[in-house]
């Protein structure tokens, strides 16, 4: 099963935010090689917080050393080559980690993209997850296998494709 954790500041538009990133943490894994996680007894849990540029900025800045805010962030708390074994914890839980959303950053890229800041958000989130799950963009390969799975998990959440023109995240 699939827990998500949503903490959010008060600048966030008015949204169920617990739902959009329920919704798009599930599409996600759903469309990755652990689609079991959905509906395995353990309880996978990952953790959404929507916050400042300026937090995500010191974040980016202490755990990437690059002094800028981004759009998005996420920290993997199991190794990517352990996934497949962590249907088999000893407690019954599964922490895959925390993904990091910076308001205005979202807000203004979604301007751009004449999208509400939710649907941008829910990408986000899925891109955040897909990360989660041992997937990374850094060369054109990786970048174009982890862009095909999000636009099918964005596609099952009825959003249209996000990288028609090209937009790099988490840079």
């Amino acid at each position: 099963m699939i827990e998500v954790a949503v903490l959010h500041d008060e600048g966030w538009p008015d949204t169920d935010w617990e739902l959009l990133a329920q919704r798009a943490v599930v599409a996600a894994i759903t469309h990755s090689p652990y689609v079991a996680f959905v509906t395995d007894a353990a309880m996978y849990e990952v953790a959404v917080k929507l916050t400042t540029d300026a937090e995500v900025h010191q974040l980016n800045r202490d755990y990437r050393d690059k002094d800028k805010p981004t759009n998005v962030l996420s920290f993997p708390m199991v190794q990517s080559d352990l996934l497949v074994a962590t249907a088999n914890t000893d407690d019954g839980e599964v922490l895959l980690g925390d993904i990091v959303l910076a308001e205005d950053v979202c807000a203004r890229e979604a301007a751009d993209k004449g999208i509400s800041v939710a649907d941008h958000a829910a990408h986000l989130i899925v891109h955040g997850t897909f990360h989660l799950l041992g997937y990374d963009h850094m060369d054109d390969n990786e970048a174009e296998a982890m862009e095909a799975l999000e636009v099918a998990a964005l596609a099952s959440l009825g959003l249209a494709d996000p990288y028609g023109d090209r937009m790099i995240l988490g840079e």
